[in-house]
């Protein structure tokens, strides 16, 4: 009995370690900003548990019983919260805040009951002094075991949903066991049984839904049908599609965020990539080496493989996934025109900060295509110590070209971006263009020298022309210049901005 409780304690741990990580994930899914959602989650989760140890002070009798009732509990609660919150996410986004931290501090609380009622119920055959480091042993190896099998192997292969509900399952076979193994002390055998064969049909049922409760729920938030979906270490990748004239095409999504629609991403690229891309040529030789930081789907790519004279591209892209997707799916490798199988392009799947620390190859043109910085991960790639790096690695007349949010909507951020390219010693030229499907959208030119814009550009534009060129450069008075401090890695001023001035907008 004691090596079966032992056991239970060490899956009770991974358990409870899951549901937590679950709901951290999906807060900063949903509403942004990782650190603050983990934070909060888990300083309520934590709470919770003490409120439920504190609890257990109260059960004095039957306490195997109490502890199969709660594992069943736990089991349904923490196995279900994951399909709860995307379904409330896609039916009712209003009460998503509140039913979170409500299933948060449920789920919580039923696990802080769990541990000190296994200890109370080994006590009758364990030492004090034995049964505190083996109980406390066997939680802590749970909690590790868990910690390192999410993010690398639970999430990209089952996803959150079937995670949750796997988990679930676990917490009900523990029930099971507990079942089995205080049979002759529990005064209602059959009752229980009922309930612990009830829970485990419910959770089976639902792991083998779970593709259509993840369906139904991302079917209903997102305007257009689903088409694709995957799910990384990185991020919940979707991809939509919406047929006929008025409508945007293929989209892509990742963590609930829009990254292009069809319709118009090539006003976005077009408007990121040619600027400094011509501005380059425009100098003498053509650009021959340049590098593409972020940009997974290769839309940058191909506007760069427009100059014949470009001889390597180094494309750097966290997500393994995002470039697999963009270069083995037929359809979407079409929009990007195959550049992710060009022969000029490499593919180097691996951090952008580190992967600057540690090249020593200078480039010509560096596009740099991060998302918005919506957490501190991110936040990084916007810094003057990113920006220090991104300086040591362009070549003496090079250019770099970096998507820096609205400077309508998010003035300040955009001229937050602006003021920590130019602390690193690097001249930063601002501009802008009209993309419908994000509205006025900002991006800079930083280089050592001091830019021109081009007077020519490549065939094949569909956006860009010569004369309208220099109208990307002017500025109205909404979108002028405000003071803004540096973003710096110490205190990532820039993503507590961003959320502030996005956070207004409504959606």
């Amino acid at each position: 009995m004691e090596v079966a409780l032992l056991a239970s304690v060490f899956v009770v741990a991974a358990c409870g370690l899951i549901y937590e990580l679950a709901a951290a994930s999906l807060a900063s899914y949903v509403l942004g900003d990782s650190v603050l959602q983990f934070s909060t989650i888990i300083g309520s989760y934590l709470f919770a548990m003490g409120v439920g140890a504190y609890l257990s002070r109260f059960f004095e009798r039957q306490l195997p019983a109490h502890f199969l009732r709660i594992e069943l509990m736990v089991a349904l609660a923490g196995g279900a919260l994951p399909a709860l919150l995307f379904l409330a996410n896609a039916y009712a986004p209003g009460s998503f805040r509140f039913l979170l931290y409500s299933l948060v501090l449920l789920v919580g609380t039923l696990v802080g009951l769990e541990i000190p009622l296994v200890m109370r119920i080994l006590k009758r055959n364990v030492a004090l002094k034995d049964l505190v480091s083996q109980v406390l042993t066997f939680d802590y190896l749970g909690a590790l075991a868990v910690s390192v099998a999410f993010p690398l192997v639970l999430v990209p292969h089952l996803g959150l949903i079937r995670t949750g509900l796997l988990f679930g399952l676990m917490n009900a076979l523990v029930a099971l066991w507990a079942l089995w193994l205080f049979r002759h002390e529990l005064r209602q055998f059959r009752s229980h049984a009922l309930a612990a064969f009830g829970t485990l049909a419910v959770l089976a049922v639902g792991f083998a839904g779970a593709d259509h409760i993840t369906t139904w729920a991302e079917d209903q938030f997102y305007q257009d049908r689903v088409v694709f979906t995957a799910s990384s270490p990185y991020q919940r990748i979707v991809v939509t599609h919406g047929a006929g004239e008025a409508k945007a095409g293929y989209r892509l999504f990742l963590n609930g965020n829009l990254q292009f629609s069809q319709r118009d991403e090539y006003r976005y690229h077009e408007a990121l990539v040619h600027p400094v891309m011509a501005a380059y040529a425009a100098s003498g030789a053509g650009p021959k080496r340049v590098a593409i930081l972020g940009g997974g789907d290769g839309m940058a790519a191909r506007e760069v493989l427009k100059y014949p004279g470009v001889e390597r591209i180094t494309l750097v892209e966290l997500d393994p996934a995002m470039t697999r997707l963009f270069s083995e799916h037929a359809t979407l490798a079409r929009l990007n025109g195959g550049a992710l199988k060009s022969p000029k392009v490499k593919v180097v799947n691996t951090d952008a900060f580190q992967w600057l620390e540690s090249t020593r190859e200078t480039f010509d043109v560096i596009i740099v295509d991060f998302p918005d910085p919506t957490n501190f991960s991110i936040g990084k790639l916007y810094t003057n110590s990113f920006y220090a790096l991104l300086d040591q690695r362009l070549s003496a007349s090079g250019f770099a070209a970096i998507q820096t949010t609205s400077p309508l909507v998010a003035r300040k951020s955009f001229w937050t971006v602006v003021s920590t390219i130019e602390s690193v010693g690097l001249t930063a030229t601002p501009y802008h263009a009209h993309v419908p499907s994000f509205g006025e959208w900002g991006f800079v030119v930083a280089s050592r020298r001091p830019y021109r814009v081009p007077t020519t550009l490549p065939s094949g534009m569909r956006f860009l022309t010569a004369p309208s060129l220099p109208l990307l450069f002017d500025f109205p008075l909404d979108m002028a210049r405000v003071p803004a401090e540096v973003n710096r890695l110490s205190n990532q001023v820039l993503v507590t901005t961003y959320e502030q001035e996005w956070g207004k907008v409504p959606h």
